[in-house]
């Protein structure tokens, strides 16, 4: 397994040079979990594919997540398409030319006190709807899981066959074998907007040129409500900043992925583990703040004591409209190749206290890396998996809300067959474009 190394940035070589294409079947335009995927299944169908993608593959959120493959804890509505995703991970796993990191090691939610294990006890007859493996566990059972020396929790919610695996190589990876098959992926190169015939798509303007297409699916994670507004179709997300940092080599504490109420952490590849501390995330106010602020205003009530909002970092920046353009001018995309935050040193510090209390084990293991994330979140915390009405033969799967990762490979058969017009398998009303504007209320899933 490679180390990690630093996060990508605009300035970091890339891997996937392909000369423009005249003409495919479909564009995929975002080159993270969630557009590879899509490409993936596409190929597999028969279909002629291109992804463009503004920076890297898998250079942003894609790459700063967790690392969780999880059904635990998710939404009713996109458990059967993440039970189905587990299936394609250890496939895609196969498939590759390096290790992953792929692994059903399991998903623990820990609970201090009776409360909170109530509280972790609720989701599970969504579980059980499912026949998942999904139970509580007693102290006693905890410990048996945790070589700890007297951890601080008296069980847990914990559903064993839930899996991870390494951001930082899972989607190059993948990318590599879509490549390899004959999918062109086009790197440094934006889509500025699409090209119309009749109203219905016919290609896609890039910075390069135009390619010709029949679909188009825009899984552009944070940057595609500024797409389709572009295009006259509001689409209501917001970014909000995630810190996370790894440890080096440590003794092996659970093998699997873990979260109490203060403190996420995940045994790695490479011997150390991923950590996250709850309560730190950070939204940095700018004019969709306000555009969106009444769809968002339940999330974020629910949401109070884990989210900040903040005017640093360029807020008068943030507030001045985007100009528009056109597909022969210079677009945002193209002046943020890679969004690269910094890591949030309270985050930091957070990681470090709470290590020191919770898993005292680790507390001399050094952070040898922090980064940050911009998570592309929703109003309702689900994503929109959906063809755009209004534009035949454009489709958007954005909008994962912090949760794409694990349940992208799923999303990219759904997404694949719904643009081919073959059947679905799956409910997928609950993930409509238009939720937000047929007069149905927000409802809130899952925040973990």
């Amino acid at each position: 397994m490679p180390a990690a190394g630093s996060m990508l940035s605009a300035d970091s070589p890339p891997q996937f040079s392909d000369p423009l294409p005249g003409e495919v079947d479909v564009v995929v335009i975002g080159g993270g979990i969630i557009g590879v995927s899509v490409a993936w299944f596409l190929r597999a169908r028969g279909q002629r594919v291109a992804i463009v993608e503004k920076g890297l593959i898998g250079a942003e959120q894609s790459r700063r997540n967790w690392g969780w493959i999880r059904k635990h804890g998710r939404d009713r509505a996109e458990l059967p398409i993440v039970i189905e995703s587990i299936e394609h991970w250890r496939a895609m796993a196969a498939a590759t030319d390096v290790d992953i990191g792929f692994k059903q090691s399991g998903v623990l939610y820990l609970a201090r006190d009776e409360a909170e294990l109530e509280s972790r006890a609720r989701w599970l007859d969504i579980a059980r709807d499912f026949d998942l493996d999904s139970r509580l566990l007693s102290r006693a059972e905890l410990g048996g899981l945790l070589h700890t020396r007297q951890p601080p929790w008296i069980g847990a919610a914990y559903t064993a066959s839930d899996a991870r695996a390494e951001p930082f190589v899972a989607v190059p990876a993948i990318a590599r074998v879509l490549h390899g098959g004959g999918v062109s992926i086009i790197e440094r190169c934006a889509a500025r907007s699409l090209e119309l015939a009749g109203g219905e798509v016919c290609g896609v303007a890039t910075e390069r040129g135009i390619i010709r297409c029949a679909a188009v699916v825009c899984a552009g994670g944070a940057w595609t409500s500024l797409f389709m507004r572009h295009l006259g179709h509001d689409f209501p997300q917001l970014t909000v900043r995630a810190t996370v940092a790894r440890t080096a080599a440590a003794p092996a504490l659970f093998d699997g992925n873990a979260a109490s109420a203060e403190l996420a952490f995940r045994r790695r590849a490479d011997g150390g583990y991923t950590l996250a501390a709850a309560g730190r995330l950070e939204h940095f106010i700018g004019a969709d703040s306000f555009r969106y602020a009444m769809q968002f205003l339940p999330g974020l009530r629910r949401s109070r004591k884990d989210i900040s909002l903040s005017v640093r970092d360029g807020v008068f920046g943030r507030l001045k409209p985007i100009a528009r353009w056109d597909a022969d001018s210079t677009s945002p995309f193209e002046e943020t190749r890679v969004l690269n935050p910094s890591p949030s040193a309270p985050a930091v510090a957070e990681i470090e206290r709470q290590v020191r209390v919770q898993l005292p084990e680790l507390g001399a293991i050094p952070i040898v890396e922090a980064w940050a994330g911009m998570i592309d979140a929703m109003p309702d915390v689900v994503p929109v998996m959906d063809a755009i009405d209004a534009v035949p033969g454009c489709f958007v799967a954005a909008g994962f809300s912090g949760h794409g990762f694990g349940i992208g490979p799923g999303a990219g058969r759904v997404m694949a067959d719904m643009v081919l017009g073959r059947p679905l398998g799956h409910d997928v009303r609950r993930f409509r474009f238009d939720r937000f504007r047929d007069g149905s209320p927000v409802e809130l899933g899952p925040a973990l």
